[in-house]
């Protein structure tokens, strides 16, 4: 039987999910908006997408099921299938983002001599991943409390690095308008959505521990953006390293970079393993989280992280509209696919959803891409659901 983890164990599980170079980095491209208007694009994209992080994560703390196998119940068995090959695909790339931008990072703060090679740590952080998946989520007990400790103290020693550098905000419009950096702070947690079920799947207590595991993340997420914007501010190249550079944390720095990004790939790595034994049940879990990080790990020493910001753009038009149904059909039809090979209807929704989210890209919406994506999605599915049980019904007659 699964041991099951505590409502403090899934926090700090998603506390070192939210502190990351991926988040910093994310930060500073809301570099020139202003306090306010950053801090509230931030926020509302947020709201956004940690709200459909509670979704995913609560159907799955309910059901017990892993994030690829509640979507069984939209999409049928060999529907899920389908997902769970594009979540592997996906996590092998963010393996591959994530440990090549820790590696850039660590080797910015590594100073000259050996340590300044990014292929070196391309492999030291690989190697940590590989451990922390063979260790697995529910058996890293102390040492994950004292690592995340770490995180949390290194966290606030960035944070008055910036904020007591004299890092203020300027007052112009910045390279991005509200709607987009609304979606850009949404995309972020949307890229967690086919991932949190996985962890709140073996949660004692469903409720809070999703709960708390969605508010830590979104609080630690919005902390690590309103960091980056201002470092970007304070550094014009918007160079984590090289805030740490001047500031002279040293090895301090170095920790910030190798923690934050072993701690957040794990989470990528070890749910390539869960969704990829969703695909074939005799797929043990950690073999292939091993497959996953090896594969990213050697992905990132040859392939450059520019395509960063689109591959989350990617990851939002195939994932919002697959959880908008998801979540229309828990929560709303009461509807459950999953004795079924096929929903194909609900696939002709998330097809249509998937290219909706394409073409919302390209409007400058207030709210960015995925409210509307969400709103229009679900009104869809419950439509057809109402419709499909009218003609069911007039048949039975």
């Amino acid at each position: 039987m699964e041991k099951k983890t505590s409502v403090f164990e899934n926090g700090l599980i998603w506390f070192g999910a939210s502190v990351s170079i991926a988040e910093l980095l994310t930060g500073t491209s809301f570099a020139g908006m202003g306090a306010a208007r950053g801090m509230a694009a931030i926020i509302i994209g947020h709201v956004i997408g940690c709200t459909l992080m509670f979704l995913a994560g609560i159907i799955g703390a309910r059901t017990g099921s892993s994030a690829m196998g509640t979507v069984r119940i939209s999409f049928g068995r060999y529907g899920a299938s389908f997902f769970a090959l594009m979540n592997v695909l996906q996590l092998v790339g963010w393996t591959a983002v994530m440990t090549g931008q820790g590696a850039d990072a660590a080797a910015s703060a590594g100073g000259p001599g050996v340590f300044e090679s990014r292929s070196l740590w391309v492999i030291v952080i690989g190697v940590l991943i590989l451990a922390a998946v063979l260790i697995g989520v529910t058996h890293i007990g102390k040492l994950n409390v004292v690592v995340m400790g770490l995180l949390f103290v290194l966290t606030v020693i960035l944070s008055v690095v910036v904020f007591g550098g004299g890092a203020s905000f300027s007052k112009g419009s910045g390279a991005l308008s509200f709607g987009a950096a609304v979606e850009l702070a949404a995309a972020m947690p949307v890229s967690w959505l086919p991932l949190i079920s996985d962890y709140t799947r073996t949660a004692e207590r469903a409720l809070p521990a999703t709960l708390v595991s969605v508010i830590t993340y979104g609080l630690g997420s919005c902390w690590m953006f309103i960091i980056g914007m201002a470092a970007a501010e304070l550094v014009p190249s918007g160079s984590i390293a090289e805030i740490m550079l001047k500031a002279g944390l040293g090895a301090a720095g170095l920790l910030i970079v190798v923690l934050s990004t072993v701690t957040t790939t794990f989470l990528d790595a070890f749910s390539g393993g869960v969704s990829a034994a969703g695909i074939y049940d005799k797929i043990n879990e950690k073999a292939a989280a091993a497959v996953v990080t090896a594969v990213g790990t050697l992905i990132s020493l040859f392939v450059p992280d520019s395509f960063y910001e689109n591959f989350l753009y990617l990851i939002g038009s195939v994932f919002v509209p697959m959880i908008s149904v998801l979540a229309a059909d828990y929560f709303i039809n009461r509807n459950d696919s999953s004795s079924r090979p096929v929903n194909w209807a609900n696939f002709v929704i998330w097809a249509a959803g998937f290219i909706i989210y394409r073409i919302f890209m390209n409007i400058d919406t207030p709210v960015g891409s995925t409210l509307p994506v969400v709103v229009i999605v679900v009104i869809m599915c419950v439509i057809v659901n109402a419709a499909a049980k009218g003609i069911n019904g007039k048949r039975e007659k």
